[in-house]
């Protein structure tokens, strides 16, 4: 994986984190660590949000082992330039996606009972069960964490595109943790400046990954070099 690759993805969670407090504020802002002295609220946070990590890492790891089995077949710059095509049809015809994607009735099922399962651990103080919420919570459907998903099967390996959706989860935790720290300072008005940036970023990693299809020479199958001694 090039060192690229982990800044792009870094830079897709600091862009899209005020997305993420849209749809997992809440979440953060209902833990009871709130309720706590500043220490306790701090490592709630904290291990709440790397648990939320950590689920996009292992979603990242499952996602890798296709881009695996691509790379070994010598598919991985189609790979990436498709990556990257689905990322610019995504910027520019949002609509289209949602008109025609309509989830499985198995997948609805499995969502509904993970979000029974963390109003249950909501309801704990424990501090243990605050990174299997922020787990369970990096699993939910998110338009921005399948983007991020898309890109990091570029990556070419499982371990690779692992560490690309980590690195995209530690670039939400400024805003996620500023949420529970700030709650009140970061208004829609705020939220709604900054992410007008996201259309812009996802448009740039849809570009680069495009690029690096075409333009970067990948690795093939088999082609290392052998030496022959004579």
């Amino acid at each position: 994986m090039t060192t690229a690759l982990p800044l792009l993805a870094l830079t897709m969670g600091l862009v899209s984190s005020l997305h993420c407090i849209g749809m997992c504020g809440p979440i953060a802002l209902a833990m009871p660590v709130h309720k706590g002295n500043f220490l306790r609220q701090a490592a709630g946070l904290l291990i709440y949000n790397m648990g939320r990590a950590g689920g996009y890492a292992l979603l990242g790891m499952l996602v890798g082992s296709i881009g695996a089995s691509l790379a070994w077949l010598g598919l991985l710059q189609y790979l990436s330039v498709a990556a990257g095509m689905v990322m610019l049809f995504y910027v520019f015809w949002p609509g289209s996606l949602n008109r025609h994607f309509h989830p499985p009735v198995f997948w609805v099922k499995m969502i509904s009972n993970l979000k029974r399962k963390m109003a249950l651990l909501l309801q704990s103080r424990r501090l243990d069960r605050s990174i299997l919420l922020g787990f369970l919570n990096g699993l939910l459907p998110c338009g921005m964490v399948y983007m991020a998903l898309i890109s990091s099967v570029a990556t070419g390996s499982v371990a690779g595109s692992g560490i690309y959706m980590l690195f995209f989860g530690l670039g939400t935790f400024p805003a996620m943790l500023a949420v529970g720290f700030a709650r009140q300072k970061i208004t829609p008005a705020i939220r709604s400046r900054i992410s007008h940036l996201t259309p812009f970023l996802l448009a740039l990693a849809g570009v680069l990954l495009v690029a690096r299809g075409i333009l970067v020479e990948l690795p093939q199958p088999g082609s290392a070099t052998v030496t022959v001694c004579k």
